[in-house]
């Protein structure tokens, strides 16, 4: 049996597919299977699919009604468990890798006797990102990793991982930025990674992508995985990390409030906003007791949230400046 399953999940990428498809196949390292899981593609991805089972051996097609992505990447997990392969990695579909990534990421984790490695992800408007960059990988605690590198250590991609750490852990359906409910609980099993700063993933800019199109209220699911991790963190006791999420969560609440405020369907979505004015407030008092509030820095967050005690604050300090200065004239 192989020792790689690669997941797929495929879904209106019919454009993309063979591409995606022919990076994986091309791999130097050849022990893998490759799961492509068409998620009800409305367009002619399935029969593509079929197409490359019956050219390859190592193609394995699953063919479902449409779930979302947390759906199909789960259901490739299922299919990739009842088998050998000893590791899992996923490749979105309209996404391509370099021939060697296969091969240098099981390296990786294997010669720093990790049960993740990542690699580097460069995006890409369809030209090669490969910059010839050594596949060394170097050890990383998650920690640092995360806070100094945390797009590529949110993402599910651009990873090989241990089949078992999804052992009773699968990805939430129906969430828009499923990542961010499960990425991180898998890099805080260990004590160690394996990164390689090579970009061998190839992250497609797709326009017509999931989180490129207008302003929906479903953006904020991220809001209720940053809750997660915050308590993660916090039963951890690693409170530098609690920090980092709350001031990370406050600055993705103000950018998705402004583009609520600023969408075509504001009006629609007015509940929304307030109800968001209202997480918003409650977030600032977290950030405020958490101490990663910078008051003059945040002033124009603050004011618009807390108007009068911001005001009064701010009278405070600048009185107590002034008599600062007066004891020493």
């Amino acid at each position: 049996m192989a020792r790689i399953s690669v997941i797929v999940p495929v879904y209106q990428v019919e454009a993309y597919l063979d591409r995606c498809v022919r990076s994986i196949l091309g791999q130097s390292f050849r022990d893998f299977e490759l799961i492509l899981v068409d998620d009800g593609s409305p367009d002619g991805c399935g029969a593509l699919c079929d197409g490359y089972a019956r050219a390859d051996r190592r193609v394995r097609v699953i063919h479902q009604k449409n779930g979302g992505l947390s759906a199909a990447r789960n259901a490739g997990i299922d299919l990739a468990l009842e088998g050998d392969a000893q590791w899992l990695t996923f490749i979105d579909s309209d996404d391509w890798v370099h021939r060697e990534m296969l091969g240098a990421m099981l390296s990786a984790a294997g010669s720093l006797d990790t049960k993740i490695s990542v690699c580097a992800y460069g995006e890409t408007a369809g030209e090669d990102p490969w910059t010839g960059a050594p596949l060394e990988a170097e050890a990383w605690e998650p920690e640092p990793f995360y806070r100094q590198h945390f797009i590529l250590a949110t993402i599910a991609c651009a990873k090989l991982y241990h089949r078992s750490l999804f052992e009773g852990l699968r990805y939430p359906l129906g969430k828009l930025h499923e990542d961010e409910f499960v990425t991180y609980r898998l890099l805080f099993t260990q004590e160690k990674l394996a990164v390689i700063f090579a970009p061998l993933y190839a992250y497609y800019q797709n326009d017509s992508g999931i989180t490129k199109t207008n302003w929906t209220p479903r953006r904020l699911d991220a809001w209720e995985a940053y809750d997660q991790q915050i308590a993660f963190f916090r039963q951890l006791g690693r409170e530098e990390m609690v920090r980092f999420r709350l001031r990370g969560f406050l600055e993705n609440a103000m950018v998705n409030l402004n583009q609520a405020e600023t969408s075509p369907r504001a009006r629609e979505y007015r509940r929304t906003i307030r109800a968001m004015y209202r997480r918003i407030r409650r977030l600032l008092r977290q950030c405020w007791h958490g101490g990663c509030i910078r008051f003059w820095m945040d002033f124009d967050i603050l004011v618009r949230f807390y108007p009068v005690t911001t005001r009064l604050y701010r009278l405070w300090l600048e009185g107590k400046e002034k008599l600062r200065r007066k004891g020493h004239g």
